[in-house]
């Protein structure tokens, strides 16, 4: 069944110079039947009920496009962006009854969006919800006998078992994926300490790789070059970002910020360097949390919404 959906909000730039081209001005609102129109579709999902952390990132949708509507369009090289749409939000995520409710609602929803060739642009919303967002990619590709890969910035791996009885949470996405069929996980700005040797070796023994915050200091560009040969084989890519990826100094509001973490243009790079890969079919920010962000100025929610700027100039390109 598919999720019904809470229409876009009216967008609205901030700016009074009519030179200030901003996303507030140029996002237009759609439908799940329109998104195929554009270039990119954002589609928010409200729901943090399988966070394992802290809640707070049902507000994410809300706030990153608040953010958004602020930044202007322009990429100094990439140029203006391209066409850009907003669907609304699912509604099944205030009101399911579990978890695997849930992403069972939402992979019908995605698959509509992917089987009408839209690029969707997920909100959220805990990390439980990339299972429903990437799932419908695995099983079309492997009918066809095809390969997914999927990019994960995040702090985790996120490929803890489903326990019989509990359900799913926001650290399962990537083993229920597996089971489903994914081949190929790529995890960037991984930390020391924030997993355990248990999910490591489950990992690499699926083949995984793992790209550490520390090597992320590195250079941009080695690490791109590592996630391309990550996903050299796959024929169509998923680029997944969850907010604590990025250092707690910045990006305090979300479910578990620790220090070590990357810089906010080390993630700007990453994104536009993956989004720039014609076999990328979707993308998504999770865990943003901005009821949890301590400053006044929302910088949790403000960088997750340049993130998001800078993969629709990736996609630009």
């Amino acid at each position: 069944m598919t999720a019904e959906m809470d229409p876009a909000p009216e967008w609205t730039g901030t700016s009074a110079d009519p030179n200030d081209e901003q996303f507030g001005h140029v996002v237009e609102r759609t439908t799940l039947d329109s998104s195929d129109e554009y270039d990119a579709v954002l589609v928010g999902e409200p729901y943090d009920g399988a966070v394992i952390g802290r809640p707070g990132a049902r507000g994410g949708p809300a706030a990153i496009r608040e953010a958004l509507a602020g930044v202007k369009t322009h990429h100094f090289d990439g140029g203006p962006v391209g066409t850009v749409a907003d669907a609304g939000d699912v509604r099944v995520a205030r009101g399911a009854s579990s978890v695997r409710d849930v992403q069972e609602s939402l992979r019908e929803t995605t698959k509509e969006l992917y089987e009408a060739g839209a690029l969707p642009v997920f909100l959220g919303g805990d990390n439980s919800l990339t299972y429903p967002n990437v799932v419908p990619l695995v099983e079309s590709a492997s009918a066809d006998g095809g390969r997914v890969g999927v990019v994960s910035l995040d702090a985790h791996l996120d490929c803890r078992e489903v326990r019989e009885g509990e359900g799913p949470t926001s650290g399962t996405p990537y083993r229920q994926l597996h089971d489903a069929g994914l081949e190929t996980l790529c995890v960037v700005g991984a930390r020391h300490f924030e997993t355990s040797s248990i999910y490591a070796d489950y990992l690499r023994e699926r083949g995984g790789t793992v790209v550490t915050a520390e090597s992320v200091a590195a250079g941009v560009d080695p690490t791109l070059e590592r996630i391309r040969s990550a996903v050299a084989d796959a024929d169509s890519l998923y680029l997944s970002i969850d907010v604590d990826v990025l250092d707690a100094a910045a990006a305090p509001g979300v479910s578990a910020p620790t220090p070590g973490g990357l810089a906010s243009r080390e993630l700007f790079a990453l994104v536009r360097g993956v989004a720039a890969d014609e076999r990328v079919r979707g993308f998504e920010v999770v865990e943003c949390a901005p009821q949890l962000d301590p400053t006044p100025t929302g910088l949790t929610a403000a960088t997750a919404a340049r993130a998001v700027a800078h993969f629709f100039a990736g996609v630009a390109a």
